[in-house]
Parts: C-alpha cells; sequence; structure tokens
C-alpha cells in the first residue's frame, strides 16, 4: 500500500491567475493514472492580501505580513501539512509566515537560488527578472552572495512594473510578452546568459525571454518541490 499524499496549503491571490497557474503545473507534473494519484491542495485564494508594490514600492498601504500569517495559520488548521506561496516579492515576509505556523514553509527563493547555482556556475552573474520590489528589499541578495552569484536586475524598472501591472489587469497581453523580451535581451547584453522569470505575473509570458537565454522560471522550482515533498521526501 502506497503512503498517503501530503496535503499542501498554497498562500494564493498574489496574482489569481499565477495561483491558477501553480495548479495547473502541479497537476501536470504527476504522472497520474487516476484522480487520487494527483497532489492534494488548499487554496486560500486571497487578492485582497494588502499590495505589496504599494507597501514596498510606493511606501504606503497596509503591511502584508499579518495577513499571510492569517493564512497560514487558516492552512495548518485546515490540514495543510506543507505551505508554499506562488508570489516572490510576498517571501519577504516569508519569516512571518514560518512564525505562524508549525508546518514546513517551501521556500521559491531559495529553490531557485539553488538551481540558478546548477545552471550558472559559482562566480556567475544570474539575470533577475522581477518587481522592481525584489531588488528593493533585496530578497536575492543575500542567498546569492552566500551562493557566489551576483544579481543583475532589469534596468528599466519603470517598464518592468507597468508590464507586471498589465498582466494583473489584462492577462498575458503581447504587450507584456514585448516587455520581458526587451527586458530579458537587455541582461543578455549585460552577460547575463542565465535568467530567471522571478515574478508570478511573468510566468504568464515566460516564454518570450530573449534568445540564447537559458532561462528558468521560480514557480516551476517551487511546482517540483510541492511534487517531491506530498510524494515523501524531506
Amino acid at each position: 500500500m502506497t503512503s498517503p499524499l501530503r496535503r499542501i496549503g498554497i498562500l494564493g491571490g498574489m496574482g489569481p491567475e499565477a495561483t491558477v497557474l501553480l495548479m495547473q503545473k502541479v497537476i501536470a507534473a504527476v504522472p497520474a493514472k487516476d484522480d487520487a494519484d494527483h497532489i492534494p491542495l488548499l487554496i486560500d485564494q486571497n487578492p485582497q492580501v494588502p499590495s505589496r508594490i504599494a507597501r514596498l514600492i510606493e511606501g504606503t498601504g497596509e503591511d502584508p505580513a499579518p495577513v499571510l500569517a492569517a493564512m497560514a495559520r487558516r492552512l495548518e488548521q485546515a490540514g495543510a501539512e506543507g505551505l508554499a506561496m506562488p508570489c516572490n516579492t510576498a517571501h519577504h515576509y516569508a519569516d512571518a509566515i514560518r512564525g505562524a505556523a508549525t508546518v514546513p514553509f517551501l521556500d521559491m527563493v531559495a529553490l531557485s537560488v539553488a538551481h540558478a547555482v546548477e545552471l550558472a556556475g559559482p562566480g556567475a552573474s544570474v539575470g533577475i527578472l522581477a518587481s522592481p520590489a525584489v531588488r528593493r528589499v533585496g530578497l536575492f541578495d543575500a542567498p546569492f552572495a552566500k551562493a557566489g552569484l551576483t544579481p543583475f536586475y532589469a534596468t528599466d524598472e519603470d517598464a518592468t512594473l507597468a508590464a507586471i501591472r498589465a498582466i494583473k489587469r489584462d492577462g498575458p497581453t503581447a504587450e507584456a510578452r514585448a516587455a520581458l523580451r526587451a527586458a530579458s535581451t537587455a541582461l543578455l547584453d549585460r552577460g547575463a546568459a542565465v535568467q530567471m522569470i522571478a515574478c508570478t505575473e511573468f510566468s504568464l509570458v515566460a516564454d518570450a525571454v530573449a534568445d540564447g537565454v537559458t532561462g528558468f522560471d521560480t514557480l516551476d522550482r517551487l511546482v517540483a518541490a510541492i511534487v517531491a515533498f506530498s510524494r515523501g521526501a524531506d
């Protein structure tokens, strides 16, 4: 008899389409022969989490941390045996989530940095296609430094932020794809041949990275961890 799959709680809604994309990717990652083979998920689809952009870039708005902590508690109380969050910027509040729950939190930042090292090797420069908030709070800076990597961020942050807002508003449009490709091309021109999609809005247009880039999506690293943890890996 096979061991039961562990139920994963998803802190979602940041944005809603990214959460749905995570669920689709988790389903696609399982070689299922029947419904029972799929990963059990508990989804807190909460688009009312205070804006990370307003808080971290504009310096206004409520603190998302208490809301995220409450979501973590609810998910654990509902039976989640592990937690995951498909939003890179919100990982700035990962300590609040860990402090609110006793079950493991699958850290998309740590998972992605480890994969970046595998692809680029120590001492390399890696492009980060993300919200400007990610750079401002230094979300990847300390993990990159520990791993011997140098982060390269998009230089036209206004265009990057505009593309993220557009995806939240209109979905994965041709304009959003063009904006991501332009940012990716600029990073490649600076020497970052390995690039990571580190915004789950950009996950919706991840195939728009520049030709010649070895790219990966942080959301895919989280999906792999969710499947592995649910199926019994530590």
